[in-house]
């Protein structure tokens, strides 16, 4: 009786037993199959994101362009008025009256200064009266000299003398006018140097005159880019030119370049270029400064866009794409800059791919898969491809 209750318990163990591994092995089997589940399912997702990024690495390359252009430079430049004088005292004494004021427009001939003339009135005085005296004795002389009564001779010398006193009176009226000073020209005029009741001596600084109906502005050229200018420009052609003044604002008026100096800084290695400016409302002056805009025609440059650069150290670089389509970066050389352009003056050729979008997403050495852009087309869309 005892056994058979002791193989009932252990029956009953033996199959709650079975029943506890059987949903062991159902969770196992269902675990097993989550997994199958989400590999599968990476997988796929993998697959997935491979053809993105393949997509995503069909890059745009281009070449650089040759063709005939024409850039804009700019030139540190001085204004200078067309005329700008000194005005100094040609004789010495005290200075009697200002007639003008300073920064004031004067006309021509219009008295300035006074310097006090007492001194000068009283020698024109003299040699007023010294003239007459030897006109008086000439007259005298000559009717002697009729009378046959003198010699010829003494007729002579006392001719000399009244031509030498009438030398003298021109020389007094000569001096005395020395003491008013005259605008040689319609300009304005700068701030005194002296002021009423000074004591002036001859040559003595009196102040300034600037004639600002036209402005002569002068600009260093490097000898390289005057040599390209002549190449280019035909002989006796006007070169216009534009003058950005210092407020970052363009002049209304355009310039032309009229006159080119003889010889080169040996220093600088520049050559001095002036334009003239016509100035009508006087918003020039002499002595402001600027810049001088200049359109140099170029043959055959080579041109990429600014887009397809970077820049490490303050040096330009671009990706250039090789046989096997690998990516690698080369330095290169800007001539000139233009808006959206650069103009490569060493570092790249004719034929080279480079490589126009992603900059940022390849590495050295990377091997990528591109679409070919022509450049014209590049060039003439810009802002289309523009970043």
């Amino acid at each position: 009786m005892v056994l058979s209750e002791m193989s009932f318990s252990r029956k009953i163990l033996i199959k709650s037993y079975c029943l506890k591994s059987g949903m062991i092995m159902n969770r196992i089997l269902m675990l097993v199959g989550l997994c199958a589940l989400l590999g599968h399912t990476s997988c796929q997702t993998e697959k997935a994101e491979g053809k993105e990024m393949e997509a995503e690495t069909k890059f745009l390359v281009t070449s650089p362009l040759k063709k005939d252009t024409t850039i804009t430079k700019d030139y540190v430049c001085q204004i200078h008025a067309i005329s700008h004088i000194e005005l100094r005292a040609l004789e010495k004494g005290y200075l009697q009256k200002i007639f003008v004021d300073e920064g004031k427009f004067v006309k021509k001939g219009q008295l300035m200064f006074q310097i006090m003339p007492m001194l000068y009135n009283a020698e024109l005085q003299k040699a007023q009266a010294e003239a007459n005296f030897a006109e008086i004795e000439y007259q005298n002389t000559k009717q002697l000299a009729d009378s046959n009564i003198v010699a010829p001779n003494e007729l002579a010398m006392s001719k000399a003398k009244l031509a030498k006193a009438k030398a003298e009176l021109s020389l007094a009226q000569v001096h005395l006018g020395f003491t008013q000073i005259k605008a040689p020209f319609d300009g304005i005029m700068d701030h005194f140097q002296v002021r009423l009741g000074s004591l002036v001596d001859e040559g003595d600084l009196l102040t300034t005159l600037s004639d600002n109906s036209k402005m002569w502005v002068y600009y260093n050229v490097p000898e390289a880019e005057y040599l390209d200018y002549k190449s280019q420009v035909k002989k006796d052609s006007a070169i216009k030119v534009n003058l950005v003044m210092a407020n970052n604002k363009m002049f209304e008026h355009t310039g032309v370049v009229e006159t080119i100096e003889a010889d080169f800084n040996n220093e600088t290695g520049n050559i001095a270029f002036r334009a003239t400016f016509p100035n009508p409302n006087g918003l020039l002056r002499h002595g402001e400064t600027g810049n001088i805009q200049m359109k140099v025609p170029l043959s055959n440059a080579l041109i990429i866009p600014q887009k397809a650069t970077f820049e490490v150290l303050d040096k330009k670089y671009v990706y250039v794409v090789d046989k096997d389509n690998v990516i690698r970066s080369r330095e290169i050389t800007i001539a000139a800059e233009m808006p959206h352009i650069y103009m490569v003056q060493a570092g790249l050729a004719i034929g080279d791919k480079i490589l126009l979008e992603g900059l940022r997403q390849v590495r050295e050495n990377e091997k990528i898969s591109y679409q070919f852009v022509q450049p014209d087309s590049v060039i003439s869309h810009l802002d289309l491809y523009a970043e």
